[in-house]
């Protein structure tokens, strides 16, 4: 039997943030299925010589490039600062050591930045799983941006949506976490063999009734959840700061406000000093943060796919209030509250703080939509297919 090959530009595990849960499930769907290679970048000293269990060959390699050294490697080559970045020798060997000593049939790549480490020769099956458009979200950042930095979003945007049409065009298939997103990068860049593989949830860990270490909140915190140096991230909380939380607190001035996640930027930790703000930094166990939050929010501007955050806060029966762009991706069927602006989502707000009861309803609600729609196995299961078709002629496997 032969074997895959995973490439991923953040070790998959542990599953403590967004794109390494995906990760992390995906990993784990495959390697009950084949025996599994993982390549990977780590960019946290706690993942090197990280072992999951679920691979046969493991190797993790540092990420240490700094962000101006991208940069300008970029510049000089014409490329996107994206796959600069994650451009390393290093990895490069390891592929090379693994499709040279293993029978490899599948190389499946996790992020764009990793295709430029699939061989112009290679006969395997290349499986890439885009997540989110990334090319999509620069242009978005570059509209809203003026200035040196609105240009080189601009320029992000515009050779990493080539770039990610070549790779689509090579590849046996190509996936997003969701229909729209898949639909939007057919539309914007003309690729076929292209698929929705939605994220799933872990509906036994992520209970109300898990056992977990309970967090003591004043009754009215809303609570955000998140990587705090995630740019969407940092845009939500401060606008959700500056303009949503001054029009709940017209209807209850004691509500305060509590950002949970790890590596919160310095103006995500100057929010903090505000009355009736927590900046957490990073949390053990979000789960005691969800059951004790009064209201869950997530005012993202600019969001990509499917929030996990809104997933999580769901299976935990939370009473949740979602920008659009955060629920896009998510079939939550009216189970979560959705506003536009900064007046809809602070009205949405005080209407669950007003009726506890009938936010406690609504939670459980979500919850058992999580349940039927969102168990792991059944989002993943279309890979089962993917990965069982006789692989067939190809467009040339030019470099990227």
């Amino acid at each position: 039997m032969s074997d895959i090959l995973f490439l991923a530009h953040r070790v998959p595990y542990p599953p403590d943030r967004g794109d390494k849960i995906r990760g992390f499930n995906v990993l784990k769907f495959l390697a009950a299925r084949k025996r599994v290679h993982l390549v990977a970048f780590a960019d946290d000293r706690r993942d090197m010589g990280s072992d999951s269990g679920l691979t046969d060959h493991t190797s993790i390699i540092w990420r240490g490039k700094s962000r101006a050294v991208a940069a300008l490697q970029a510049m000089l080559t014409n490329r996107p600062v994206s796959l600069a970045a994650f451009d390393d020798d290093a990895v490069r060997a390891a592929v090379s050591t693994v499709l040279t000593t293993h029978d490899i049939d599948t190389i499946y790549v996790f992020s764009s930045q990793m295709a430029q480490y699939v061989p112009t020769d290679t006969t395997a099956r290349v499986v890439m799983d885009f997540v989110d458009m990334d090319s999509a979200k620069f242009a978005g950042y570059g509209r809203t941006q003026a200035g040196p930095m609105g240009w080189l979003m601009r320029r992000e945007g515009r050779l990493l949506g080539t770039y990610e049409a070549k790779v689509a065009a090579r590849a046996d298939a190509s996936l997003f976490v969701s229909d729209a997103e898949a639909a939007l990068f057919r539309d914007q860049t003309g690729a076929e063999r292209v698929f929705a593989i939605e994220n799933g949830i872990d509906t036994d860990t992520f209970d109300p009734d898990a056992s977990f270490v309970p967090i003591d909140l004043p009754p009215r915190t809303i609570v955000f959840t998140g990587q705090m140096d995630y740019r969407p991230n940092v845009e939500a909380v401060t606008w959700f700061a500056d303009e949503i939380l001054p029009l709940v607190r017209k209807s209850y001035p004691d509500a305060g406000f509590a950002i949970v996640g790890r590596a919160p930027t310095d103006a995500v930790k100057a929010l903090g000093k505000r009355p009736g703000i927590l900046v957490t930094g990073e949390v053990t166990d979000v789960r005691g943060w969800l059951a004790a939050a009064a209201a869950i929010v997530a005012p993202l501007k600019l969001a990509r796919g499917v929030q996990n955050k809104v997933l999580e806060a769901m299976a935990m029966a939370r009473p949740i209030v979602a920008s659009a762009p955060a629920a896009e991706g998510i079939d939550h069927a009216d189970t979560i509250a959705v506003g536009e602006t900064a007046e809809e989502i602070a009205t949405q707000i005080i209407a669950i703080l007003s009726d506890p009861d009938a936010a406690r309803v609504r939670g459980m609600a979500a919850r058992r939509q999580v349940m039927q729609r969102y168990g792991w196995d059944a989002r993943l299961s279309p890979l089962t297919a993917l990965l069982a078709q006789a692989i067939g002629p190809r467009a040339h496997r030019d470099a990227a």
